[in-house]
């Protein structure tokens, strides 16, 4: 049996560990060792404080990322975050508000300087979910006092050259990324085992039917229409061919196949590892699939000028073309079909798990 491989944290949970540790040395003087937050699914997790001080004014503190046993970029990186009372004063772009908190970025931090992305062009590089994070962390100690968070990656613009995020139009630094604050490993054993496991636990159930997702979120989606078992479902990752293939082994009758646009789009374009460190969707591989499946015109022109494929959704939305949405979905279904010889539906979800399309 292969090792069990250890998760880790994102940048947006060290942002957020690093917020509330800083916020206590400066309303109390006293700078924690350990500090524990609350993350988006109701747990709490602990952080060993890296550095800690009062200055003056405000307080300093920082954690050292631990990816786990999936090392990417800014495994072992420096997120400092640095507090003050009050609403200190940065340069254009570099604050959004949130509540009673002022959040900035600091050195190493990107800005946004291209739609497409789930951050407003203009602001700093801190995604939904860790701006949520650092917010309800820092509120645990003030309460509804004003503060101001300054977050910084030591070295992060040199961090981000390894990056897409200058392709992705982020300046400057790293992007505080994450959706459920945990790095989860993705070593290949692992989750090919998992997902072998998961299909033979269903097949073991007497189940004909399955349901693979690209993550928790696709997952929820799917189980708003489709009333199954808890053993039909198995995430897949990004193993998409992987999958579709096992699935197909194991002889099951119907393949749900459950995903946000981006790796829908990918599976639309037939790809058959959609983790981004597998390549990036490339923006004229997207327009040349919506132009073979309709898109003409002014909106076609708007989707070659798209920085990201949820910024091309965002066009066809505008657009109300959601027969160019449900024709992606199609195509998608296509190519799953084709790996797996049998019947197969693709169900589109937004990050809120809201199913918005389905084949």
């Amino acid at each position: 049996m292969g090792k069990r491989l250890r998760s880790g944290f994102t940048t947006g949970a060290c942002a957020a560990a690093a917020a509330k540790a800083a916020t206590l040395a400066l309303m109390e003087g006293l700078c924690p060792e350990e500090i524990a937050i609350p993350f988006p699914d109701g747990s709490r997790k602990t952080f060993r404080v890296h550095t800690c001080r009062t200055t003056e004014g405000g307080a300093i503190a920082s954690i050292i990322k631990d990816a786990g046993d999936d090392p990417d970029v800014t495994n072992g990186a420096e997120i400092i975050a640095s507090v003050s009372t009050g609403r200190k004063r940065l340069g254009a772009g570099n604050c959004v508000l949130l509540g009673n908190i002022r959040l900035c970025r600091g050195e190493g931090v990107g800005q946004v300087t291209k739609p497409g992305l789930a951050v407003a062009v203009g602001e700093p590089a801190i995604n939904p979910i860790p701006r949520q994070m650092i917010r309800q962390a820092v509120q645990e100690v003030t309460g509804g006092e004003k503060i101001t968070v300054i977050i910084s990656v030591a070295g992060g613009e040199e961090l981000a050259k390894k990056t897409l995020n200058s392709r992705l139009g982020i300046t400057g630094g790293l992007s505080i990324l994450g959706t459920t604050g945990i790095v989860r490993p993705i070593s290949a054993d692992a989750w090919t085992a998992t997902i072998k496991a998961s299909l033979d636990v269903a097949k073991e159930a007497g189940l004909t039917e399955v349901v693979l997702s690209t993550g928790r979120t696709s997952e929820k989606g799917a189980q708003q229409l489709l009333k199954l078992p808890e053993e039909a479902y198995a995430m897949m990752g990004d193993y998409l061919e992987f999958s579709l293939k096992e699935a197909a082994q194991r002889a099951f009758a119907t393949v749900h196949l459950a995903g946000m646009w981006a790796k829908v789009m990918k599976a639309a374009l037939a790809i058959p590892q959609t983790h981004v460190r597998h390549g990036a969707l490339e923006v004229a591989d997207g327009v040349g699939l919506l132009a073979s499946l309709g898109a003409a015109g002014e909106l076609l022109g708007k989707i070659e000028g798209a920085n990201t494929a949820r910024e091309m959704y965002d066009h066809l939305e505008a657009a109300d073309r959601q027969d160019l949405i449900l024709a992606v979905c199609r195509k998608a279904r296509e190519y799953c079909q084709g790996v797996t010889g049998g019947a197969v539906h693709v169900y589109l979800v937004n990050h809120k798990a809201d199913l918005i399309a389905h084949d």
